[in-house]
């Protein structure tokens, strides 16, 4: 179904409004950015919610008037009073007055003569603006409206204030949504009639006028029924449409597995220690998934350290006995080299075929990795996203096992599973997400959680320091490194930059190198990944005892002997990286240090930050609270990633609706799959309001 055409006039282009010029257009296309050579549209203005708004509903007169506060006055013009010729920076002032008391009207460069036509002497005019005081008289400086007395009505006394940008005035936008609004239709309604008596909620289009034109103050608060309505409607699209995909990837299209359980079994023994109980209800859900004729497309979260790869060789273990291929898809050569020296000896002791493909090996040993993966003889390959590029063919790969891809969207899920027509997804991430997010980002998938530690992880010592004590940190380091420890130190920045005052990986590599020689090595992201794996495997080695590291180590490098982790500038970072730091020590059976570096002074964010990672190792409670600190968008680092951020919705504020919306998306699917009937074109209308149209080509009839 094409997009109903009522909705034309939203999705008209801003430059074809009326009053909309080259250079207002261009204005506008750049702060409403939809993207490369696409127009701004008339929606887009609809969507841009106030900040706040101005109440000009006082008229007490000029007596009863505060400074500071805006005010609506009646009053007579008395006389001009324009600045000398030979100074043209002196104000023009209007003294007018009302039954009340008397007050100037200020001007700064008003020549031409126009406020003498605005405000002519011996009429009325209602004026509005804000109150200020000068040289012991009221005065309103460049008011905001002055207006003839029979056109009081146009005067908007609750005024909506936009956010706005370089170039463009209140005045302007507020104009421009004005007229967009005209044009908004009455929609049908697709908030379900139980969910509608619930609330007591206004139609979408009551909401959008109650929003952008006010009759009360708190017409358009954030916890008002208007701006509910509005936030809820944008989670429902959004939930719409990512159940949608889900229902693409999950189709009747997957293989029931059967599975022998001999090499489960055999991988089993070859561990070195028992599975914990979360790693066997994750094994426990996969199994069920596999074995159910749907595709599976599981989101496996677990904390560092948690045990995610071991649930996930077990569930490639049993692909392997129901006789299909897995493939474990990493976002860097490094980690794919290290899952793979991780999975090596188990897969050898369970008699299953492992391979590691990467872009650097030699094009014999490339010709036999790829021999093994087309016969089959290969159960397991290990790469980054190259596996699935051309020249790689699968003798049958049943499973896609990808990891720590938060980066993951909707269509790189739909787009992967492609490769093979029937496989599953398994996607692991070591970012513990809060539960709104998960409904956010991965609505589509199931969920599986593994909260606790494996037997044997020691916990984190954590400690928070100035940089001022710099001189002690050396002093204990020296006496621990003695002692035979190993040490990553993490700073936010490869180079010395000039903007920031940051001490960078190569300045502190160069202090450390004075009081420690050749014991110190450094690893950043500029590096090729040869060179940086070279001096990984000095460190693991044991040849290299201190490593400075930029956040290149932040995902899964595994040092079991590395026992401290220092993070300097840490106000630098966010909750979710500083608890991924930490995370890399505390893997071995000695007791671990955690030091966070600050310098002063600290924001008061920065401080909570500080504290709630001093405070708790729990990295679902850390995510929470990172969610609290900073809003939904950096927690994912999808900021840049084309996930979804909002525009109506504040998930501080309607972070609660998001589980209705949540319900009532799959309520919705399940009642009408093929959204067919009044009730689907509502939802339909909803989807293409929020531009999450892309889903709907999904929709199979029935």
């Amino acid at each position: 179904m094409p997009r109903p055409s009522t909705l034309d006039p939203l999705f008209r282009s801003l430059r074809s409004i009326k009053g909309v010029g080259p250079q207002l257009g261009a204005l506008l296309n750049r702060f409403f950015s939809p993207g490369e050579g696409q127009d701004a549209i008339a929606l887009d203005l609809l969507m841009h919610m106030p900040a706040g708004v101005i109440d000009r509903r006082r008229m007490d007169g000029v007596a009863g008037t505060f400074v500071g506060h805006t005010a609506t006055l009646k009053l007579h013009i008395d006389r001009h009073e324009a600045p000398p010729r030979n100074m043209p920076t002196r104000p023009h002032r209007v003294f007018a007055h009302d039954e009340t008391g008397e007050i100037q009207l200020v001007y700064f460069r008003a020549q031409g003569g126009w406020v003498e036509k605005l405000l002519p002497v011996g009429e009325d005019r209602y004026v509005s603006g804000e109150i200020g005081f000068f040289g012991g008289m009221k005065q309103i400086t460049h008011p905001d409206y002055v207006i003839e007395v029979e056109k009081l009505a146009t005067l908007p006394l609750v005024e909506p204030v936009y956010p706005l940008t370089q170039g463009l005035s209140s005045r302007a936008l507020t104009k421009l949504i004005r007229e967009v609004l005209g044009t908004l239709p009455e929609l049908p309604e697709w908030i379900g009639e139980d969910r509608q008596a619930q609330f007591k909620w206004p139609s979408f289009h009551a909401a959008m006028t109650s929003v952008h034109v006010p009759a009360q103050p708190n017409d358009g608060e954030l916890w008002g029924p208007a701006r509910m309505r509005l936030a809820y409607d944008e989670y429902l699209a959004g939930q719409l449409a990512l159940l949608i995909v889900r229902s693409t990837l999950v189709s009747a299209r997957g293989i029931a597995r059967t599975f022998t359980g001999e090499i489960t079994a055999r991988v089993e023994t070859a561990l070195p220690f028992a599975l914990t109980e979360g790693q066997k209800h994750a094994v426990e859900d996969i199994r069920r998934d596999l074995a159910a004729p749907e595709r599976m497309s599981r989101l496996l979260q677990g904390d560092v350290g948690a045990g995610k790869t071991v649930v996930a060789l077990m569930a490639m273990a049993a692909m392997a006995e129901s006789g299909a291929q897995s493939s474990l898809m990493s976002p860097t050569e490094l980690l794919a080299s290290q899952h793979f020296r991780t999975l090596k000896p188990l897969a050898d002791a369970a008699g299953l075929g492992i391979a590691l493909l990467t872009g650097k090996q030699p094009a014999a040993e490339r010709r036999a990795i790829l021999e093994g993966i087309a016969s089959g003889a290969t159960s397991i390959v290990v790469g980054t996203h190259a596996l699935f590029q051309s020249g790689v063919e699968f003798h049958n790969l049943g499973l896609t096992v990808v990891d720590e891809q938060h980066r993951f969207g909707v269509h790189q899920r739909l787009a992967l599973s492609e490769k093979g027509k029937y496989t599953d997804l398994l996607v692991m991430t070591a970012t513990p997400i809060p539960r709104t997010l998960v409904l956010t980002h991965f609505g589509d998938m199931a969920v599986s959680v593994l909260r606790e530690k494996p037997r044997g992880r020691q916990p984190i010592d954590t400690a928070v320091l100035s940089i001022t004590e710099y001189p002690r940190v050396i002093q204990r380091l020296q006496a621990r490194i003695a002692e035979g420890a190993q040490v990553f130190w993490v700073t936010p920045l490869v180079e010395e930059s000039e903007v920031l005052d940051v001490v960078s990986a190569e300045d502190r590599f160069a202090a450390l190198k004075t009081e420690f020689g050749d014991q110190v090595a450094l690893v950043h992201g500029r590096m090729s990944a040869a060179a940086k794996q070279e001096v990984m495997d000095r460190f693991q080695r044991d040849e290299v005892k201190i490593l400075v590291a930029t956040t290149v180590i932040e995902v899964g490098v595994d040092v079991p002997n590395a026992t401290i982790m220092i993070i300097e500038h840490a106000e630098r970072f966010g909750l979710a990286q500083l608890h991924q730091l930490r995370g890399r020590v505390g893997r071995g059976t000695q007791r671990s240090a955690c030091l966070l570096l600050f310098k002063e002074p600290l924001s008061e964010t920065a401080k909570a930050r500080l504290e709630t990672i001093k405070s708790t190792e729990d990295g679902f409670e850390i995510a929470e609270r990172d969610l609290d600190l900073r809003g939904q968008g950096d927690v994912l680092g999808t900021r840049q990633s084309g996930m979804p951020g909002y525009h109506l919705a504040v998930p501080d504020v309607h972070r609660h609706l998001l589980e209705w919306a949540h319900g009532d998306a799959q309520a919705a699917l399940k009642d009408n799959p093929g959204l067919t009937g009044p009730r689907g074109e509502a939802l339909r209308t909803l989807l293409y309001l929020f531009r999450k149209d892309l889903a709907l080509p999904l929709i199979r009839a029935g």
